[in-house]
């Protein structure tokens, strides 16, 4: 424990959600949530009008759909987050540099090491200025926890929400902590939480009353000593700068199972560049490729090859998928896929693999290898007669210029037309194929906030939208065409 709180967590405020609504004008105040749109989607995030009703993330979306049908419901652009985020990173690395980044929107940063603060008044100056500079910079807010450990500082951050500071001064660790459920230390989950409520143990202070012994009796050695020690407000982990990442992956659950053999590999294909995507902006390449099926009576399969050196070619990465799949029986049907790539390294053997992304034949083959097969296209494959609109994405209109696609069905798309810092914009529809509309880029919610601050387009969170802002004309729920 450090007798000053200057290790400082920062947790952007409903970012996703956030995210949505400063760029959408029309959803300034509204309930919006965001996640997978299908039967089997969960909630990412969702806004704090929406957490009013009680959706919140990793809830099924048919239920949150019953607590809020009147949201709106959008799917995730990731790109467009991970730009925000960068921003935010940034202006923490100003700060020190170590910085421990846990998700996009989330963060340990070390203040002393980068000499910026080594006392209380210091730490909360820091803490204030980084705020400002986040809500100057993306427009959006964050709210930030200042303690003298990890777990302590994000206890406060979460006392903080949304859009503020909470600083818990060294020292009175304890009395914070006593009377707080077990389920607020790190560690203690659903099933821990439990088995500890079933010894009587439902908050800090009981665990600390009942001592390490009893603690490692129940847990185990290692488990039991850890959260005795944090029971008592002691965390020495450091703030660590770099996590070394282990593989890339993606996956996609399918709202109706597959069972189309020639779907099933185009599906595996499409998985396979999108995780080659994010393999090379990563700046890694990988030698082990790994499939993921999860058949119709849920049983998970994992196939894994390993080739002779690590690559980042989308040919190699597809074909190798592609093999891994021949093995796999889809016959009851498919309900989710995945494709990832382990064993990273920072370069790749170009040598080894060029030849292969070529023409499909893989130079030096270990014996016993099996051949590469080259992609074969289906004879008479056609492109879907509809376009699809994933709802929240951008598009732009010869005419109308700049908006976002608001639901489609039926053959046709609604489009809400407005940007960020603009009044809510007006609703057109369309026809799905109309030749005027194409996929649009997402615009920045600041002006000029490639170069750092600039001036705030829109409003900075849901919640001081709600406090302040000026709502726009209801928005709808994002899977209805014609909703106004």
């Amino acid at each position: 424990m450090r007798a000053a709180p200057t290790i400082l967590h920062l947790d952007m405020d409903a970012f996703f959600a956030a995210a949505e609504q400063a760029s959408k004008p029309s959803l300034r105040g509204k309930p919006v949530v965001v996640g997978g749109l299908g039967p089997r989607g969960v909630v990412a995030t969702a806004s704090y009008e929406a957490r009013r009703f009680g959706v919140h993330s990793a809830m099924p979306m048919g239920q949150a759909r019953r607590l809020a049908p009147n949201a709106a419901y959008l799917v995730p652009r990731f790109a467009f987050y991970r730009s925000i985020s960068e921003q935010v990173m940034r202006l923490l690395g100003s700060l020190s540099p170590l910085v421990e980044p846990l998700s996009l929107d989330e963060a340990f940063v070390d203040l002393e090491a980068g000499g910026v603060a080594d006392d209380t008044a210091s730490a909360r100056a820091a803490g204030e200025r980084l705020r400002a500079d986040i809500l100057a910079t993306t427009g959006l807010t964050g709210s930030v926890g200042l303690a003298g450990s990890k777990m302590l500082a994000k206890i406060a951050s979460e006392q903080a929400k949304p859009d503020g500071l909470a600083l818990i001064p060294p020292g009175t660790e304890r009395e914070l902590l006593g009377p707080k459920s077990v389920r607020i230390l790190p560690g203690v989950g659903p099933a821990t939480g439990e088995h500890l409520r079933r010894a009587g143990m439902t908050t800090v202070s009981d665990l600390a009353e009942a001592g390490e012994d009893e603690l490692v009796r129940l847990l185990g050695r290692a488990h039991g000593a850890s959260l005795y020690r944090m029971a008592l407000g002691h965390d020495d982990r450091p703030v660590v700068a770099e996590r070394d990442a282990k593989s890339v992956s993606v996956e996609d659950t399918f709202a109706v199972d597959l069972h189309d053999r020639v779907r099933i590999r185009a599906e595996v294909e499409r998985l396979a560049e999108r995780c080659v995507e994010r393999l090379r902006a990563s700046g890694h390449s990988g030698r082990t490729i790994v499939l993921k099926v999860r058949r119709f009576d849920f049983s998970t399969l994992t196939r894994s090859e390993t080739l002779r050196g690590p690559t980042d070619a989308l040919g190699v990465v597809r074909e190798a998928a592609g093999r891994l799949l021949e093995a796999v029986d889809t016959t009851g049907g498919v309900r989710l896929l995945g494709v990832g790539v382990s064993g990273l390294a920072d370069y790749t053997q170009e040598d080894l693999f060029a030849q292969a992304e070529l023409t499909g034949e893989r130079g030096g083959e270990e014996a016993g290898a099996a051949p590469v097969v080259p992609v074969v296209e289906p004879a008479g494959a056609v492109a879907p007669a509809e376009r699809y609109w994933a709802p929240g994405h951008d598009v732009r209109h010869a005419v109308h210029g700049a908006g976002w696609v608001q639901g489609s069905g039926l053959g046709r798309v609604t489009v809400r037309f407005e940007e960020p810092g603009s009044a809510p914009g007006r609703v057109r529809t369309f026809a799905v194929d109309d030749p005027e509309l194409e996929a649009g880029e997402a615009l920045p919610l600041v002006r000029g906030s490639g170069a750092g601050a600039g001036v705030v387009l829109a409003p900075v969170s849901s919640a001081a939208a709600g406090r302040g802002g000026a709502p726009g004309p209801a928005a709808g729920p994002g899977s209805h065409p014609h909703h106004p």
